[in-house]
């Protein structure tokens, strides 16, 4: 490919994708200004941050075959049209009501941020290099991750959480003008396909034995790593760990620098590693448990080794993002959005789940007497989301030892 094809690609997904990673994780900074601007207690906290996840899931079916039939680029730019407005109405929004809708139209508006740079690479790049491509892909929603941290909160010293959405809608608008007029087209086996073979393709992609068995574990990891370092993470720092604001947003800054080597490290170990014959899964397998075992010191709550193990946290919990590279190189390129999508609509569902449920499980203790949460709530919370993880990823070894014995009988 030459090297202007490859940026016109590349940047104009990646800005998108900065941008969505942007608007999941910014609550975490924001937080106490949502709570004392529109009196939110912890659940409803987690509801208004996680109706992002909710509406981003109910999209990914639709979403999967509009990519296949028209293409990532019309797709996606209409799409961060619809995010732009949210981000305006979230801005102007006086009302948890008024919030609740921006945060939603946002979450929809930036669901194919992703799916449609995975399906763009399946079209532009052979399969064998997705999971590096897919890696460097990730590597921008670290970025703006870390953006949500620091920066934000230097920002807040200028103007309010307001102004901050003001100006990431503008930019959203821009994203959107980009990636249409930008992005090189390039149509796909999938395009013309008729509705019914569209459909009979999703079911095609979850009837599938490999996707049964991968996607449990990659659910339940990614929605343990969206749903707590979303939101979750910057008032855990705060009550558990005793941090201020300024303290906080450092430390949310070293996660997202974490969480950029992460990214970039598993795709180009995933991709060093397939040339000599393993697979994806193996590495994300790894990675998977390397995070639980994180999460598993946080549910502790040591007194010491806070931030090396917050960072271990936003570096191990990108392993999540391999089973997609994964399921990628298993299916056909014409299904490729929709094996892609079919695993992100329990993602996101599942990390909507996660990070209300967190807030409702912190909720069932008092407040302490400064105004912040019970710890013991945050290990209760912490606690329910690694036990799904440790089902899902037992389910994962149990089924790949009963798929090799059919294999070995047949």
């Amino acid at each position: 490919m030459a090297p202007l094809t490859l940026l016109r690609v590349f940047l104009p997904f990646s800005l998108g994708y900065f941008l969505s990673y942007l608007y999941r994780t910014v609550n975490a900074v924001i937080a106490p200004d949502l709570v004392r601007d529109v009196g939110l207690d912890p659940a409803g906290l987690g509801l208004l941050t996680s109706a992002y996840f909710l509406f981003f899931a109910a999209f990914q079916l639709p979403l999967g075959v509009l990519l296949d039939r028209f293409g990532p680029r019309r797709v996606e730019a209409a799409l961060l049209l619809l995010a732009a407005v949210g981000a305006f109405v979230f801005a102007r929004a006086e009302t948890f009501a008024g919030l609740m809708l921006g945060r939603a139209l946002i979450g929809l508006g930036v669901s194919a941020c992703l799916m449609a740079a995975f399906k763009a690479f399946t079209l532009w790049f052979p399969p064998e290099r997705l999971p590096l491509v897919n890696g460097v892909q990730m590597v921008s929603g670290g970025v703006g991750a870390l953006a949500a941290t620091a920066p934000v909160e230097f920002a807040l010293q200028v103007t309010d959480w307001r102004g901050v959405f003001l100006a990431v809608a503008a930019l959203t608008l821009l994203a959107a003008i980009l990636v249409f007029l930008v992005v090189p087209e390039k149509e796909g086996p999938g395009v013309g396909e008729s509705l019914r073979e569209a459909i009979s393709g999703i079911a095609t992609v979850l009837s599938d034995r490999t996707f049964r068995r991968i996607a449990p574990w990659a659910v339940a990891g990614q929605a343990a790593y969206l749903s707590i370092l979303g939101l979750w993470s910057g008032p855990w720092l705060r009550d558990v760990a005793g941090y201020g604001r300024m303290e906080v947003a450092g430390t949310l800054m070293g996660i997202s620098l974490a969480m950029i080597a992460g990214y970039f490290s598993f795709g180009a170990l995933a991709d060093r590693l397939g040339r000599r014959g393993v697979k994806p899964m193996r590495v994300a397998a790894a990675g998977m448990g390397a995070f639980m075992g994180v999460q598993f010191l946080l549910v502790l709550q040591p007194a010491v080794g806070t931030v090396p193990l917050w960072l271990l946290f936003g570096f191990c919990g990108t392993s999540c993002i391999l089973p997609y590279a994964a399921l990628s190189q298993g299916f056909p390129r014409h299904l490729a959005g929709r094996a892609n999508t079919g695993l992100n609509l329990p993602v996101f569902v599942a990390a909507f789940v996660a990070q209300w449920a967190i807030g409702a499980i912190i909720g069932l203790w008092p407040e302490t007497a400064t105004g912040g949460y019970d710890p013991a709530g945050y290990r209760a919370g912490f606690g329910v989301v690694l036990g799904l993880q440790g089902l899902a990823g037992g389910w994962y070894w149990v089924r790949g030892k009963v798929d090799s014995s059919s294999k070995c009988t047949t």
